[in-house]
This record gives structure tokens, C-alpha cells and sequence, in this order.
């Protein structure tokens, strides 16, 4: 990671950790707040993975993996603002199903990097962990209201958090003499 991609590492993190604050502080009315930063985050990452593979990826080995990708999140993204006028219940389901699979996509990579004895897996892990956890309180607390901006904003500062501590982090590098 360069010292640009660090401090800009540092800046989002600061700035989701600030943004998921404001929304446990003050969760009433943020469920469209929540989709409309969701459907953009996610179409503007899916976008990104596109222009990625295009660029890059397709002359990569398994490139595909990441025009897959990059078409699922895009997906994500433009159905996420399909679902501003609808309840609050299918937003905590969506909310459950994307946090639960992101949960066990973690999980799963901590168990890969754990077998080739990568040194961040229980990082890995535990991020994997919390995803599921918080999918699981959408689901508990499907009846109340604010639990839209509750849960996505601790779910935006511990993603935060993880971000400034990967900042931070000393990145290993292989050097072929």
C-alpha cells in the first residue's frame, strides 16, 4: 500500500467512523438516508470493478472472476435504490442478507489465509464475525424503526475501523532477487 493510498485510507475511515456516529446518535428517519448512500456506494464500486476489468482484469488469469464481480455489485447497487418507497422490514432483510454474506465471505478468506498461514486471519475472522452479528440483530430488531441507522451506521464504523487499522498496518512485500 503507498503512503497516498494510506492517508486516503485514513480519511474514509475517519469520515465513516464520523457519518456512522451521526446516524446510531440519530437513527429516526435514516432508512432513506441509508439506501441512497448504499445504492450509490455500491454502484459506484460495481462501476469501478467494470472500468478495472476492462482496463486491466480482462488479460488477467481468471479475469472473469472480476467481471462477475463487478456486475454483481453493480446489481447491488441500482437494486438498492429500487427499494427506497418500500418498508422497513425489506430493508433490514436486505441489510441481514448483505451483511450475513459478506460475514461468511470474511469467514471463509480467514480460513484460506489461516491454512497458508497468512499472519492477518484473525482480523479476517473477526470482521467475518461482526458482519454475521449484525446481520443477525437485523433480524432480531426487525419491528423497530430506527433499527435501519442503528445497525448500518455500527456496521460503517467498524468497516471504519478496520479501514484505519489496515492503514496502519506494515504490508509485507516479496521481492524476487
Amino acid at each position: 500500500m503507498t503512503k497516498f493510498q494510506r492517508i486516503q485510507s485514513f480519511i474514509f475511515g475517519i469520515i465513516g467512523i464520523i457519518f456512522g456516529f451521526t446516524l446510531v446518535a440519530f437513527p429516526e428517519g435514516t432508512s432513506e438516508v441509508v439506501l441512497i448512500i448504499l445504492s450509490f456506494v455500491l454502484t459506484f464500486s460495481g462501476i469501478s470493478t467494470l472500468v478495472y476489468y476492462f482496463s486491466m482484469a480482462q488479460f488477467m488469469v481468471n479475469g472473469r472472476y472480476i467481471l462477475i464481480k463487478g456486475l454483481i455489485i453493480l446489481d447491488f447497487g441500482l437494486f438498492s435504490g429500487t427499494l427506497i418507497n418500500v418498508p422497513n422490514i425489506y430493508m433490514l432483510l436486505y441489510l441481514a442478507i448483505l451483511h450475513a454474506f459478506s460475514g461468511l465471505v470474511e469467514v471463509l478468506r480467514s480460513m484460506e489465509s489461516k491454512k497458508y498461514s497468512a499472519k492477518n486471519w484473525k482480523l479476517k475472522l473477526s470482521h467475518g464475525i461482526v458482519d454475521i452479528i449484525i446481520a443477525v440483530c437485523c433480524i432480531v430488531f426487525f419491528k423497530h424503526e430506527e433499527t435501519v441507522g442503528i445497525v448500518y451506521g455500527i456496521g460503517l464504523m467498524y468497516s471504519a475501523f478496520m479501514r484505519i487499522i489496515t492503514a496502519f498496518r506494515k504490508t509485507t512485500s516479496v521481492y524476487i532477487q
